[in-house]
């Protein structure tokens, strides 16, 4: 969601957090705005709804060669999107960006009768409060401790002041932070992707901690102002990673780039020579691993459908294992029971989502063991889980997340036969999962190839209907769910996905000319299951798309026949058709389709 980028050093600042804003677009927002201060204090103030090119264009006309200043993309809570509500927000001589929410603001507003409120916003009321405690007498960061110390919610803020230019102040609970290091200047952002190209070494923030930032440095302290040491750590991600190499979108760079990625997910763990999964990173003995009996996966969105997928892969791989698949934003108010045996897989892509976070803290909290399914390493859930897997699939720019959810369920997979290996299982049981996961690189960039001129086609064809039902059995069915979300998220066809059994309770009435089908189908015992439903839909004038690995007879309006030799694993292939479907389909209707409308990459706040 919301984007933090600050800069204090000898370079110009307006270029230097406009790059950064820029780096951290993907993540969503509406508004955008910054402030400068020259050596003497002196504030230059811009702000613009919309887009960073419209902030880009303020400065035109406003430059200075000011060195130091914060900035900020927002995603409206509080408060509609527009020039007043956009951040910085001012109160005296306080400046200050804030990504989170503020849960007590109105009552802390209502204690602020001296400051005249120019927005709608909780952050400014947080501004408003800094400055109530910023006498003559008080440092900058004793101020913002004092008012952080009121403040129930999530924040992830910097702070500037008129009086004290020289410095940058910020702090973190529940909303991520970074603090670049560089050659006498120090850099912020609430993305590793701002600080790409500009420093590879960066201190992570932990929620209640809050850092001074100067040229020269920081100075890390909680906000009982005691000094605590600091973990300098390297950024991973480079320059080439955040390109798009030639493609027209980030997310059909994402899309076509699985191959690679999910090589990279697989490398070093998978020896199907030697019929075994390796893992590193469990942090768990082969005696915890065979005394797992029930398995809880924890997640939001295209993590939450990736965890419902791997979970019928545990299910069949471990003899007597119970899995529970729940949305994160759920659990962490549900009364529920972790039993005797129990460990549970945070996946997450961003390592940020508030919901499963508040999920991971309350399951560590009962003393269970977490491992991580996380993609951003140095986020907060890979440092606060146990143990787990980086599914290494790299940075994932556009919004709706596609190479991610092969890795994560490749990962969740893997962990599957390691446990299952560990518990006594033979080779008869895992040689199959272990084979197709060393194919699955080659055997999905061959489909991609092979298939994508005809997806681009009858993405043409369908890209005018308003609806769609996405269907399948088994493993099936979470690759339906999966489907259905990425077309509603970027192309905004109301998309809805079923198992197929399901299909005569209710959504069947649905069926007329308004809506068409994708219906999944892959060779096996449910076979004829899903040609029945198939039919059912037919007898009603249904608009069916079949994608499947068969060479039977299948009656629909269209019918894509993918070439494969996965099987157990197949979903994960047809899954890369329907990726490339939603986004012809959205390009076809000519959405943003890296950034759709009201969307964020990494959702911060509830």
């Amino acid at each position: 969601m919301c984007g933090i980028s600050g800069y204090i050093g000898d370079r110009n600042a307006q270029k230097l957090l406009v790059g950064g804003l820029r780096r951290m677009e993907y993540r969503g927002y509406d508004s955008a705005g910054m402030i400068t201060l020259n050596g003497k204090g002196t504030p230059t103030l811009l702000r613009a709804k919309g887009k960073v090119s419209e902030l880009a264009s303020e400065i035109s006309g406003r430059e200075t060669s000011d060195t130091v200043g914060i900035a900020h993309t927002r995603w409206a809570t509080h408060g509609e999107p527009s020039r007043a509500n956009a951040h910085p927000h001012k109160a005296g001589d306080i400046y200050l960006v804030h990504n989170g929410i503020i849960e007590n603001y109105k009552d802390l507003k209502s204690e602020l009768s001296n400051h005249t409120f120019a927005s709608q916003t909780d952050s400014e009321v947080l501004a408003a409060l800094i400055d109530s405690w910023y006498t003559k007498d008080t440092k900058l960061e004793e101020a913002v401790a004092k008012a952080l110390k009121r403040v129930v919610g999530t924040y992830g803020i910097a702070v500037v002041s008129v009086r004290e230019p020289e410095k940058i102040v910020v702090a973190r609970a529940g909303s991520p932070l970074i603090i670049g290091m560089g050659d006498n200047e120090t850099l912020i952002a609430s993305d590793a992707a701002a600080l790409v190209g500009y420093t590879s070494q960066a201190i992570y923030l932990n929620d209640g901690e809050m850092a001074v930032c100067t040229r020269e440095g920081v100075d890390l302290q909680d906000l009982n102002a005691t000094h605590l040491p600091q973990k300098v750590e390297a950024i991973e991600a480079d320059l080439q990673s955040i390109q798009k190499h030639g493609y027209d979108h980030f997310l059909l760079k994402e899309i076509m780039e699985q191959p690679t990625t999910l090589g990279s997910t697989l490398n070093g763990r998978v020896i199907a020579e030697e019929n075994r999964v390796q893992l590193g990173g469990l942090n768990m003995t082969p005696d915890e691993l065979r005394a797992i009996k029930h398995i809880t996966i924890v997640g939001c969105g295209t993590a939450y459908y990736a965890g419902l997928l791997a979970s019928y892969y545990l299910e069949q791989l471990i003899d007597g294992l119970t899995v529970d698949v729940a949305i994160a934003s759920e659990l962490r108010y549900r009364s529920f029971h972790m039993p005797e045996g129990s460990v549970a897989l945070i996946v997450s892509q961003s390592g940020e989502t508030a919901d499963t976070l508040a999920c991971l803290r309350e399951i560590k909290r009962r003393g269970v063991k977490t491992l991580g399914i996380v993609n951003a390493v140095g986020s907060t859930i890979a440092r606060e889980v146990d143990g787990g897997v980086y599914v290494h699939a790299g940075p994932e720019i556009s919004v709706a997340s596609t190479k991610a959810f092969t890795s994560q369920v490749a990962a969740m997979t893997m962990f599957a036969v390691q446990v299952a290996q560990a518990k006594g299982a033979g080779t008869q049981k895992t040689s199959g999962y272990i084979e197709e996961l060393s194919r699955l690189p080659l055997e999905i960039e061959s489909v991609l190839k092979e298939h994508s001129k005809e997806i681009a086609a009858l993405a043409k064809t369908y890209a005018g209907y308003d609806h769609a039902l996405f269907l399948g059995r088994d493993t099936l069915f979470p690759t339906a769910l999966e489907g259905a979300l990425k077309l509603k998220e970027i192309s905004y066809i109301q998309a809805e996905g079923y198992a197929a059994g399901e299909l005569k309770h209710g959504p069947i009435a649905l069926i007329d000319d308004s809506f068409f089908e994708v219906m999944l189908l892959l060779d096996g015992w449910l076979f004829d299951k899903s040609a029945s439903n198939l039919a059912e839909i037919n007898a009603r004038g249904g608009h069916v798309i079949a994608i499947t690995n068969s060479k039977k007879q299948i009656d629909a309006e269209v019918v894509v026949r993918v070439k494969t030799s996965a099987y157990l694993l197949a979903p994960l292939v047809l899954n890369t058709l329907q990726q490339l479907f939603a986004y012809h389909v959205a390009v076809a209707r000519g959405n943003d389709v890296d950034q759709p409308r009201n969307l964020a990459k990494s959702v911060t706040v509830e």
